[in-house]
């Protein structure tokens, strides 16, 4: 019995891997180009939520370690090394995702600021346009007001 986990051992292992399925299966779904500032804020929202729910299960991964590090010390050497091969794949997959997670955090704040950059440069330019459009729709000078085209001549 002292080269078996103890229960709580393998529940803990089921847990962090239903949790790392479920998180690769969003990471994996296929990043849609999004030009709406609302959706793109909720995603970053869901993947912040996610990194949160990351560090929450930490604790399992790190007790999971240290249950095969006190494992591996009394248990026969095949059934440490089985043990330490299955730790060896869930810390290998929880980097990965840790690091899928950041880069998608990551590349989805830039996204949100040059979106936001260039809504408010949009807005910007439309305002500058509808200026425009006053100003060119505006009456002409009469030919013999040099003083008014020459202000309308500034403007331009």
């Amino acid at each position: 019995f002292d080269s078996l986990p103890p229960a709580h051992y393998k529940e803990t292992m089921n847990t962090i891997l239903v949790w790392m399925q479920q998180t690769e299966t969003k990471l994996s779904m296929p990043q849609v180009a999004i030009a709406e500032y609302e959706v793109m804020e909720q995603r970053l929202r869901e993947f912040k939520a996610l990194h949160n729910s990351l560090q929450e299960q930490q604790k399992g991964l790190t007790y999971l370690s240290t249950t095969v590090e006190e494992l591996s010390r009394r248990a026969p050497a095949e059934v440490s090394q089985s043990y330490l091969s299955e730790v060896e794949v869930v810390l290998g997959r929880w980097k990965k995702l840790s690091a899928q997670l950041a880069e998608h955090c990551q590349k989805l704040e830039e996204r949100l600021t040059k979106l936001q950059r260039f809504q408010n440069d949009t807005r910007t330019l439309k305002k500058w346009m509808a200026e425009v459009d006053v100003f060119l729709k505006e009456e002409w000078p009469a030919l013999g007001d040099s003083e008014a085209l020459e202000k309308q001549l500034e403007q331009c």
